[in-house]
């Protein structure tokens, strides 16, 4: 018998709860940087030392931190369901959890890219990217993140997964962050919808949604126990 697709897609608030920090949560400042001055391409044009450094310091806070109780939850429905995670985040935290197919919307913190050719990735060996380290065309290597004004080369394939969605699972955002946000646009109306965050509000624009004012590390265990009855 074929298993229910779930899918799950999930935003800042469940890599918080791993010690993660996020945009939102401190002022507008990615750890005392402005976004424009490192999560931009015209950043990266006027001082691509300085972004190096910012995501190499981002790159070590996620070597550094582990998968969280919702991490591990989502894993454990694998065992009934066919799941798929469509993640904001660009940490590695659903992979290290054990989850086997995760698409990464934002890009991967712990890989590189060429800066003239976005096909051409590379692991990352350490938690550094330094000036003079070049892909195999010559470029220099730049973190492989979807900037601010950079397209979601994604979007298109994150948009057929959810419409194929038994069931829709939305972790740890607000959907307030667009393009990505509109996903839930593409699931079928009958599907039955979850919303976990703690800041979540009323969606009822959402058909046959169910809003859990929880963190992540809460809810996600308790609707995984509910689904795997």
């Amino acid at each position: 018998m074929t298993k229910k697709k779930i899918i799950v897609f999930t935003g800042a608030g469940i890599s918080a709860e791993s010690g993660i920090k996020t945009f939102r949560d401190s002022g507008g400042l990615w750890e005392e940087y402005k976004v424009e001055d490192v999560a931009t391409p015209e950043a990266w044009e006027n001082d691509p030392a300085m972004v190096l450094s910012f995501y190499n310091k981002r790159r070590k806070q996620v070597m550094e931190a582990q998968p969280n109780t919702a991490h591990h939850a989502l894993v454990e429905l694998e065992k009934k369901f066919d799941v798929h995670i469509i993640t904001q985040n660009i940490d590695d935290l659903h992979e290290r959890a054990g989850s086997k197919k995760v698409m990464h919307l934002h890009g991967e913190i712990i890989k590189s890219r060429s800066s003239v050719d976005p096909d051409l990735t590379y692991m990352i060996k350490g938690w550094e990217i330094n000036i003079g380290e070049k892909c195999v065309k010559g470029s220099q290597l730049r973190p492989h993140i979807v900037w601010f004004g950079e397209s979601v080369p994604q979007m298109e394939d994150a948009g057929n997964l959810a419409a194929k969605a038994d069931i829709f699972i939305i972790v740890g955002t607000s959907l307030n962050v667009y393009p990505a946000a509109g996903l839930v646009d593409f699931v079928p109306h009958n599907t039955p919808k979850y919303l976990i965050d703690p800041q979540a509000v009323s969606k009822d624009y959402i058909s046959n949604i169910t809003v859990k004012k929880e963190k992540a590390g809460i809810g996600v265990p308790e609707l995984v126990k509910k689904l795997l009855i």
